[in-house]
């Protein structure tokens, strides 16, 4: 069973997901100026900051659902935490390849990576309670 704590950050990375896609989907372009780095990695698509919107809300949900009903918590916790990898990876490879510089790394980290790495931490705890019972 996992632990009280590992659920809050379940939570959070819940609500934070669907907190940030609601944003993204009701005003993508207040979104686009208000969160750092975005606007320097190119022009505003409402279109395409909807689409991540409803992807992050998706997340949301998974993560919510996950930590309320243990029962499906792997399996829900298994996608969203895949994209979010892929997601951090893809920054990392952009700085790798030049596209934006190293300091990047240090201003996404909080949304991206930081975000990926707890949603690793969680599904290993939840893949770790499972193998258990």
């Amino acid at each position: 069973m996992l632990n009280k704590m590992q659920i809050g950050i379940a939570l959070l990375l819940g609500l934070g997901g669907l907190a940030n896609g609601v944003f993204m989907a009701v005003a993508p372009e207040a979104w686009y100026w208000a969160v750092p780095g975005v606007p320097d990695r190119g022009p505003f698509n409402q279109h395409f900051v909807r689409d991540i919107g409803f992807i992050y809300m998706l997340i949301g949900m998974a993560f919510t659902y996950g930590a309320i009903y243990a029962k499906h918590r792997l399996v829900l916790w298994m996608l969203p935490t895949a994209w979010l990898v892929c997601h951090a990876v893809f920054h990392v490879w952009e700085v790798v390849v030049g596209i934006c510089g190293p300091e990047s790394l240090i201003e996404d980290f909080g949304g991206v990576t930081f975000p990926a790495l707890l949603s690793l931490a969680l599904l290993y705890g939840s893949y770790r309670d499972r193998a258990r019972d």
